[in-house]
């Protein structure tokens, strides 16, 4: 055989009897390390073994402890519940016990009240038999029946209590009617107290001021020119006279006068003056005023707190600016209405906003585009209605004069805060002398008349009261009189606004206790 074979044979026996021998080597080491884990797992799970049974005794003796202390307090609640319902059987034995003994009082009680009722109505047979033994007695002696007696006195009764009623009446009429004016007066003073308005005293006239007496020559202009185009636009009455540095405006239409004075201050500033350019200015300034007037009317509204006034009621609050009333500018007379109404209203508990809405609106009737012939405040009542306002403000604006009839609470209140506006003194331009004289003459003009005892000329020549005598007047002639009187002052005074005339005849019973 090859030798080389040999080697290699033996090579690879010498190989596999080492692998033999590490293997078996190697096998030898594992079983041991096997062996080893297998003892310390075994050693381990002795001492977890221990370990748990600790625990779990542990745990047993501490539930044991927990049942033990939960069965001692269940025995506790169970002895106190026991103790509780023998105190509670003790009460209840006590309890019966007073009460059988209460019944045996309440049983002696009875027995006696029945012996004492028995004693009672034998009494009572005696009384009445004696009460009727002494009837007949007094019917002998006094000639009467019982009934006729009662009638009597009860006649006597009612008539007593009959007087005395009618004068604790009278003291509370009298005592209500005291308190009722005093009250009145109180919240018609803190109202006038509380608003306080100057007056503008406003005409006809207005002047306007230049700079120099040669500014007049141009505003007159070429024949005449200017000044009849500055006429004939605007509608005012020029005059230019010798007054020093003036020129007056003159127009019933405060609006027209004061158009015409922009547009002259505009011409004077601007220089040109010519009959183009004035139609051209005046057209301006009709806007600038129209604007001006709405913007018047909204900040009226804003000031008062007056809020979804539309927009034409508004233009015409704006317009109140350029109007006046007996010399009172309208708009400041109405603001002041306004205020007064709300705050009369706050005084009586009814709704201010409402008030003040009406007493802005009131004098709406005199400041409309077109004039018609109606009465200012049917005018303007009849204006609210266009413009959907609220039926209780349109009936207070057409009923602060009396031309309809009141319905709500507050059309007396607008009444009364106008006629605060205007009567106050100062307010409306009027002399004293003619003021007192027209007083004077509306007095004298009811006492012309027969079975006229007195009058009185009231609320600034308003309202003038009549009293007559009774024995000389019946009512059915006071009511004849007072329209004789009314229509006499129609005819014959010169008066602002209306006149009320009221006729009173009163009868009066006296009688005197001694």
């Amino acid at each position: 055989m090859n030798p080389i074979v040999l080697a290699i044979i033996f090579t690879l026996v010498g190989l596999l009897v080492g692998v033999a021998i590490a293997a078996t080597a190697l096998r030898k080491a594992v079983e041991k390390k096997a062996q080893d884990s297998l003892k310390q797992a075994e050693i381990e799970g002795e001492a977890l073994k221990k370990e748990k049974l600790l625990q779990a005794k542990e745990k047993f003796l501490q539930l044991k402890s927990e049942h033990e202390k939960a069965v001692n307090e269940r025995n506790n609640q169970v002895g106190q519940a026991e103790n509780r319902i023998k105190q509670k059987e003790q009460q209840v034995n006590q309890k019966v016990n007073e009460y059988e003994r209460k019944d045996k009082e309440v049983e002696k009680l009875r027995n006696d009240l029945e012996h004492q009722k028995e004693l009672w109505e034998k009494r009572n047979e005696e009384v009445e038999a004696a009460h009727r033994k002494k009837l007949e007695q007094l019917q002998a002696v006094a000639g009467i029946s019982v009934e006729d007696a009662k009638t009597q006195l009860v006649e006597s009764l009612k008539a007593e209590a009959k007087t005395a009623a009618m004068s604790f009446e009278k003291e509370i009429m009298d005592e209500a009617r005291m308190n009722a004016n005093k009250e009145a007066k109180r919240i018609v003073i803190q109202t006038i107290q509380r608003v306080a308005t100057e007056h503008a005293v406003e005409n006809s006239v207005s002047v306007f001021h230049i700079e120099g007496d040669e500014m007049k020559g141009r505003i007159i202009g070429r024949e005449g020119r200017n000044i009849r185009a500055l006429e004939s636009a605007t509608g005012i009455e020029i005059i230019v006279d010798d007054t020093p540095e003036a020129i007056i405006l003159s127009g019933f239409d405060p609006v027209r006068r004061e158009i015409a004075r922009l547009a002259l201050h505009q011409l004077v500033g601007d220089g040109r003056i010519h009959p183009a350019r004035i139609e051209e200015v005046v057209e301006k300034v009709k806007k600038q005023v129209e604007d001006e007037i709405i913007e018047t009317g909204k900040r009226t509204c804003i000031d008062l707190g007056i809020h979804g006034l539309h927009p034409e009621l508004m233009r015409m609050v704006g317009r109140m600016k350029y109007r006046s009333s007996y010399g009172q500018n309208l708009l400041q007379h109405s603001r002041e209405v306004a205020n007064l109404c709300g705050i009369m209203a706050s005084e009586l508990g009814l709704n201010a906003k409402a008030a003040k809405r009406a007493g802005l609106l009131h004098d709406i009737g005199k400041v409309p585009d077109d004039e018609p012939e109606l009465p200012h405040a049917i005018l303007g009542m009849k204006l609210a209605e266009k413009f959907k306002e609220k039926p209780d403000i349109c009936n207070a604006i057409g009923a602060h004069h009396d031309e309809v009839e009141m319905t709500t609470m507050i059309a007396p209140i607008i009444q009364v805060c106008d006629a605060i506006s205007g009567a106050r003194p100062g307010a409306r331009r009027e002399i004293v002398e003619q003021y007192i004289k027209r007083l004077k003459e509306l007095e004298n003009l009811g006492a012309s008349y027969p079975g006229v005892d007195k009058t009185y000329a009231i609320q600034a020549g308003r309202e003038l009261r009549v009293i007559v005598a009774s024995e000389k007047v019946s009512d059915k002639d006071a009511e004849k009189l007072a329209l004789d009187i009314s229509q006499k002052i129609q005819n014959e005074m010169t008066y602002p606004g209306q006149v009320k005339v009221t006729v009173i005849r009163e009868t009066r019973a006296v009688g005197i206790a001694k």
